[in-house]
C-alpha cells in the first residue's frame, strides 16, 4: 500500500493500461476486461484487475497532467511491480494530415516541463517510447484498417496558453510535432529511468489546425478501437 493506492501486493498485472480519467479507467475494465475487480480507490484515482483473452492485465486512471501520471506510474513501478504501462487518451491534432478518430502512436514525447530536466544536470532529456510496444501496435493498427500516425507528440503542462490559437506551440507543429496531450512525456521518463517498457496511444479528437472535431458517438467508437489494440499490445508485451 502507498499514500495513493491501497491495493496489495500482486493485485496488478504486470500490464497496466492507464486513462488520465477515473470514469475512462473504470469504463474500460466494465467493458472489456473479464473476471473484474477494483483494487484501488483512493482520492477516486480508480484501479482494476482482470483478463483480456484470458490474460491478466490491469487499469489504473492517472488524474490529468504529469505531477499526477508521475505519483501513480512511481508507484506502479515501485511498490507493484508493473512491467509494461500503456497510457490511453485523447490528444488534440497540431498537423492537418492528422484528422479526427485517427491514432497517434508517440514514438517521443516534447514537453515544457521539468521532469526532462530532473537529475540530467545540464541536459534535457529526449523521452521516447518502447519500440518493441510501438512496432506491434502500429501492426495491429494497420492489420485493421485505422488511419494512424508515428510522431513527436507534445506533452504540455499548460492547457489555456496566455497566447491564442497555435501561438501557445510556437515553431513546434513546423517541426514535426502531430498532437498535444499532458501526460506521455512524464511516463517515458520514468519508464527509463527503472528499465520498464512504455508506449502512449492517443486518439485525436480536434484539431488546433483544420477547427475540426470528433462527435460523441464517433468518440466513443474511436476509444473503442484504440483500447483494443492497447490490451492486445499489453497482453503481447
Amino acid at each position: 500500500m502507498t499514500p495513493h493506492n491501497h491495493a496489495k501486493p500482486g493485485d496488478y498485472a504486470p500490464a497496466v493500461l492507464l486513462p488520465g480519467d477515473p470514469l475512462r479507467a473504470k469504463w474500460i475494465a466494465e467493458t472489456f476486461l473479464a473476471d473484474v475487480r477494483q483494487v484501488n480507490s483512493v482520492r477516486n484515482c480508480l484501479g482494476f484487475t482482470g483478463t483480456w483473452q484470458g490474460k491478466p492485465v490491469s487499469v489504473q486512471a492517472t488524474g490529468m497532467g504529469q505531477p499526477s501520471l508521475s505519483i501513480y506510474v512511481h508507484e506502479l513501478i515501485n511498490s507493484y511491480g508493473v512491467e509494461t504501462l500503456i497510457r490511453v487518451g485523447t490528444c488534440g491534432g497540431l498537423n492537418a494530415r492528422v484528422k479526427v478518430r485517427d491514432l497517434i502512436l508517440a514514438q517521443a514525447a516534447t514537453t515544457d516541463s521539468s521532469i526532462v530536466r530532473d537529475r540530467f544536470g545540464p541536459y534535457n532529456f529526449a523521452p521516447i517510447g518502447d519500440f518493441g510496444l510501438l512496432r506491434d501496435a502500429a501492426a495491429r493498427a494497420e492489420a485493421k484498417g485505422m488511419r494512424y500516425h508515428v510522431g513527436n507528440m507534445l506533452s504540455s503542462d499548460i492547457f489555456y496558453h496566455a497566447e491564442p490559437g497555435l501561438e501557445g506551440y510556437g515553431t513546434l507543429p513546423a517541426h514535426g510535432i502531430i498532437g498535444v496531450e499532458m501526460e506521455a512525456a512524464a511516463l517515458y521518463t520514468l519508464a527509463a529511468r527503472f528499465d520498464k517498457r512504455a508506449l502512449t496511444i492517443c486518439t485525436m479528437t480536434d484539431c488546433l489546425i483544420t477547427k475540426a472535431e470528433i462527435d460523441a458517438e464517433q468518440r466513443q467508437t474511436s476509444l473503442r478501437d484504440m483500447v483494443t489494440i492497447a490490451l492486445d499490445v499489453a497482453i503481447a508485451a
